[in-house]
């Protein structure tokens, strides 16, 4: 079969042929009288081979390499393979992820692209002083879309950074909750964080409050907390359970007591969180710490039945309980002296 005929049949150029024969990578195995090439069927067979090859990503060295030595082994040229195709995948999706996040900003000429790329490039700084120096500088007319900030909230280690993205997110007006509720499913703990605190900042968001619900059941007892504190100062009493808990095991007990307080304030929520609190002060695995902490939190709480509570506590076996509670019954005495005070001004 002469070189035009093969070039015909398997899709490969007459010059690739002919550069495979230079290369003794498929040399056809006669020539007719007029010196042209003749391919056998054996050629031809290992021309599809070398093609095969090249789909892969090998190289015509490898290639070459794969075909002739008997004691060639591919399991490793093929992990090599995979791990720069890995590669190659990843950056292309980076540049995906980067040209969307430019679509959806909407710039209105060049110069808005470069804006955004520069501040794109800037949130990628190792340093996170610059991370957050192109969050807070950035020009009130440069419009930045909600997914590139979801994309750095997400990722953002840095507290200090981490902060002004979220408020750079509450600022942006874009749909930012649409965009993190996946970061609310993530597998990694740390992402669900984030997301959680972002969607916290953002309480009129339409959407906002079913998705801290539904992370009140997140197996990260962090994210738990974090959707609590936020549920709680948005007035829902499903937070009660979870906030009751923190004071319990003494973690940002003091900001859920404050929102505890703030709850009982709704009388359909009064008697429920007393009775939680006192319910944990009366457990046998309460020790003096807990307990105190449990005090102190029931000063917070609205209506009288907690101040009861406290005067009894007064009077608590344990002598550490007993002192905090008189010191907070003296606090609600004169709370109670000067509102008074102030309805007769």
């Amino acid at each position: 079969m002469l070189i035009g005929d093969v070039a015909r049949r398997s899709g490969v150029s007459t010059r690739m042929l002919r550069h495979y024969d230079a290369l003794g990578l498929v040399r056809p195995t006669g020539r007719t009288v007029g010196g042209y090439r003749e391919y056998s069927a054996e050629d031809v067979r290992r021309i599809f081979h070398v093609e095969s090859l090249r789909s892969l990503g090998l190289s015509l060295k490898q290639i070459g390499r794969a075909l002739e030595d008997p004691a060639f082994t591919p399991s490793t040229l093929v992990s090599d393979l995979i791990r720069r195709t890995e590669d190659r995948l990843a950056r292309e999706q980076e540049l995906l992820e980067r040209l969307h996040a430019i679509d959806a900003s909407a710039p209105t000429d060049w110069q808005g692209v470069l804006r955004i790329v520069a501040l794109m490039r800037e949130l990628n700084s190792p340093s996170a002083a610059r991370r957050q120096q192109a969050v807070l500088a950035r020009p009130e007319d440069v419009p930045v879309s909600a997914e590139l900030l979801v994309g750095a909230v997400l990722t953002e280690s840095d507290p200090h950074v981490a902060g002004a993205l979220r408020w750079a997110l509450a600022r942006s007006g874009g749909d930012g909750v649409a965009t993190l509720y996946a970061g609310t499913h993530s597998r990694d703990a740390d992402i669900r964080r984030r997301a959680v605190l972002a969607i916290a900042e953002l309480p009129e968001a339409p959407g906002a409050t079913a998705v801290l619900a539904d992370a009140l059941g997140d197996p990260d007892t962090t994210v738990r907390r974090h959707a609590a504190l936020a549920l709680g100062r948005q007035g829902e009493a499903a937070a009660v359970p979870t906030l009751v808990s923190m004071v319990v095991e003494g973690s940002n007990d003091v900001d859920a007591a404050e929102v505890l307080g703030t709850l009982s304030l709704d009388p359909r929520c009064t008697d429920w969180i007393t009775t939680a609190l006192v319910d944990e002060l009366a457990a046998p695995t309460a020790d003096s710490v807990t307990r105190i902490r449990l005090t102190q939190a029931l000063v917070e709480l609205a209506g009288t039945t907690a101040q009861e509570v406290l005067r009894q506590l007064a009077h608590d076996d344990d002598s550490a309980v007993a002192l905090v509670a008189s010191a907070l019954v003296g606090v609600l005495k004169e709370r109670s002296l000067e509102d008074q005070a102030d309805e007769h001004s």
